[in-house]
This record gives structure tokens, sequence and C-alpha cells, in this order.
């Protein structure tokens, strides 16, 4: 089972959103029993609370199912049992490196850093753009290329 974590500040907006996402294209690709998606913040302000309003919205409007997906902060057994862990902008990215130190973990990077070409790095969050129609795209855009690397580096 390859195991996928999706990271941001408070994990309401974007972790959750593209875990949703990424969830609805493992599931088109018959691949829900070969990978295992979750999101964590890197903060503890919204533990136990579900996705913004806006990234509910968002998620809605294009048939995306969120349900029973709550906000948690990452933890250290999370960057032991992780494959990819998956940071949504370079600060995140930073606590996450910090974090695990010199735990071995599995691969730390950005989403946007599988999109070929990207003028972006970071995903911006919406918490504080408002723009989450965006930040979708942005998301699919990133998990579709993160898929395509997952299945070809694991052979799916």
């Amino acid at each position: 089972m390859v195991k996928v974590l999706f990271v941001c500040l408070g994990n309401i907006c974007r972790s959750p959103m593209a875990e949703a996402v990424f969830r609805d294209l493992v599931k088109k690709e018959g691949l829900t029993d070969k990978i295992s998606i979750d999101s964590a913040g890197t903060g503890n302000w919204h533990i136990g609370k579900p996705p913004h309003r806006g990234t509910q919205e968002v998620l809605q409007k294009n048939a995306i199912e969120f349900e029973g997906i709550r906000a948690r902060q990452i933890t250290e057994e999370d960057l032991r049992t992780f494959d990819y862990i998956i940071a949504m902008d370079v600060e995140n990215l930073g606590n996450l490196r910090r974090l695990a130190g010199y735990t071995k973990t599995g691969f730390i990077g950005r989403l946007l850093d599988f999109v070929p070409d990207s003028d972006l790095t970071d995903v911006p969050d919406p918490y504080y753009t408002g723009n989450f129609a965006e930040v979708y795209e942005l998301v699919q855009k990133g998990c579709r290329h993160l898929l395509e690397t997952i299945k070809k580096e694991k052979g799916l």
C-alpha cells in the first residue's frame, strides 16, 4: 500500500482539498486498494474541524466527496509511515523538514513540484486570498501529475 499525506498549515483549506481530489482520482483509476490518502496540518488550531466552507463549496461544485475529512496535526509517526508527504508551499515544506530532522522519512516535497513547466511552486493559501477556485485548479493539476508519478515509480 502506497501512503500519501497532503500537508498545509491548518488542514482546513488546501490539504483536505488535495486529499479529496486525490481520493477521487485514485478511485476513478481503480487504485483504492493500492493507495492510501490522508491530510494533516503543521499547526494545531483547527484539530477536529471539517474543511473550510470555501473548500467544501468548490469540492461540491466539482462533485468531489469530502465526507469524514477532519483537521488533524501531523505527527512524527506520519513522517515514518507515509511514502509521499506533500506540502502545499515552501513554508510547510520547511516545517516538515525541521520536524523530520534526521528521521528516516518517505519523500517530502511540494505538490506543484510534480507539475512540469509550472510558473508557480506554491499553492496559495485561500484562507487569506479567498480564491478557492484558483487553488482547486492548481490542486487538480498537481494531483493528476502526482498520481502519474506514483503509478510510474510504484509500477501501478
